[in-house]
C-alpha cells in the first residue's frame, strides 16, 4: 500500500450545492477519494453524476454563486486548496495542477495562434525569454505527436484537426511540468482511432514525466486502458472504489455492474446492447435511500429508505451495496 506521504490529492467529505430559483441542487454529496503520486485514478459515471463539478472545485474554477462548497476539504500535497486566496490559487493552477478540458475548440481561443496561447500559460508562471519559450513549445508539440511543430506553432485552432487540438491542450497542460493533470473527458468528441492515440499518449507521458492523472470519463472501456484505480460515481456519491482488476473482475455495486454490462464487446457483436433503464436523478430531486435504487435490478424495500454505507471487500475494494456484498460474502468473491 502507498504511504500517506505519497498522497498528492485528498478530497474529504466534499459537498457542493447549486442554488437557483428552486430547491438546492446537491451536485456533490459527500465524496472522498485520494490520488497518489505518479498514479492514474479514473472517476467514472454518467453525465450529471458530479464528476466535472468535482474537478472544477479542485481547480478553484467553480462560480460561487451559484455554486457553494458547503462542507469538506481538498488537500493538495498537504495544503488546503479551499483556504488559499485567489492569488495563491492562481500561482498553483497551471503550475502544479493543470486541466485538459473536454472540448478543445471551446477551450482554445480562436483568434490567437497555438504558440501564443501556450506562451501565455508558461509566462504566467515562469520568467523566461521568448526564445526559450518558443523552443520549449516546439519540444512540447513534438512530445505530444504534433507533426511539423515549428509550423504548427503559428497555426490557429481552426487549422488543426480535433485530435491535434486535443494534443495541443495536453501540451499546454504539461507546459510547466505539473504534478497532477486532470483530464475531463478528453477523448469524447474524437473518433475511436484518435481516442486510442490520445490514451496511448497520456500513458506514455505519465511514464516520462512521473505525473499523476485524474481521468474523468463515462466510458469504462477507456478506463481499462489507463487506470491504476477507479472510483465509480453516481448522483454525487462515490458508490464503488478499487483497482482496475477489482472493478472489472468483481464489481460490487449494481451501478458498476450495469455500466460493465452496457460496454460493447466482441462477443456481443450483432446483439442489442444493454442500456441502464431510467436516468440519473436531478441533483435537486434525489430519491430517498440509495440514489440508484429506482434503476436497480437488485433493489429491495430497504433500498428506498436506507442510504447504505461502504462495504469492505478484500485489499481496499469497497462498494456501497450491502445486498451485493452479502451475496459475495457467501464465497462468490475470489481475489
Amino acid at each position: 500500500m502507498p504511504r500517506s506521504q505519497d498522497i498528492l490529492l485528498s478530497v474529504e467529505d466534499l459537498h457542493i450545492r447549486f442554488q437557483g430559483d428552486g430547491p438546492p441542487a446537491l451536485a456533490v454529496d459527500g465524496i472522498d477519494f485520494k490520488i497518489h503520486r505518479r498514479e492514474t485514478v479514473c472517476i467514472v459515471g454518467e453525465s450529471g453524476c458530479g464528476k466535472t463539478v468535482t474537478a472544477l472545485a479542485i481547480m478553484g474554477l467553480l462560480r460561487q454563486p451559484p455554486a457553494r462548497i458547503t462542507r469538506g476539504q481538498i488537500f493538495f500535497d498537504g495544503r488546503s486548496l479551499l483556504d488559499l486566496d485567489p492569488l495563491e490559487l492562481q500561482a498553483l493552477r497551471g503550475k502544479r495542477i493543470a486541466m485538459v478540458f473536454q472540448e478543445p475548440m471551446t477551450s482554445l481561443n480562436p483568434v490567437f495562434t497555438i504558440g501564443d496561447q501556450i506562451t501565455e500559460a508558461i509566462l504566467a508562471h515562469e520568467k523566461v525569454t521568448l526564445d526559450m519559450v518558443r523552443q520549449r513549445i516546439i519540444r512540447l508539440l513534438e512530445n505530444v505527436g504534433i507533426p511539423d511543430p515549428q509550423k504548427r506553432l503559428d497555426s490557429y485552432p481552426h487549422q488543426l484537426s480535433g485530435g491535434q487540438r486535443q494534443r495541443v491542450m495536453i501540451a499546454m497542460a504539461l507546459a510547466c511540468g505539473p504534478d497532477l493533470v486532470i483530464a475531463d473527458e478528453p477523448t469524447t468528441a474524437l473518433d475511436v482511432t484518435v481516442q486510442a492515440q490520445i490514451l496511448d499518449l497520456l500513458r506514455d507521458l505519465k511514464q516520462q514525466t512521473r505525473m499523476a492523472i485524474q481521468y474523468i470519463t463515462h466510458d469504462l472501456g477507456v478506463v481499462a486502458a489507463i487506470a491504476d484505480r477507479i472510483y465509480v460515481m453516481y448522483a454525487g456519491v462515490i458508490v464503488e472504489e478499487g483497482t482496475t482488476a477489482q472493478i472489472f473482475n468483481h464489481p460490487g455495486h449494481p451501478y458498476t455492474r450495469a455500466l460493465l454490462a452496457a460496454l460493447p464487446t466482441r462477443d456481443k457483436r450483432g446483439q442489442r446492447l444493454y442500456s441502464i433503464p431510467g436516468n440519473v436523478p436531478h441533483p435537486a430531486y434525489k430519491p430517498e435511500g440509495c440514489p440508484f435504487h429506482p434503476r436497480c435490478t437488485y433493489r429491495q424495500t430497504s433500498c428506498g429508505t436506507t442510504f447504505p454505507l461502504m462495504c469492505d471487500y478484500p485489499a481496499g475494494h469497497r462498494a456501497r451495496c450491502p445486498i451485493v456484498h452479502a451475496a459475495e460474502a457467501e464465497g462468490l468473491y475470489q481475489e
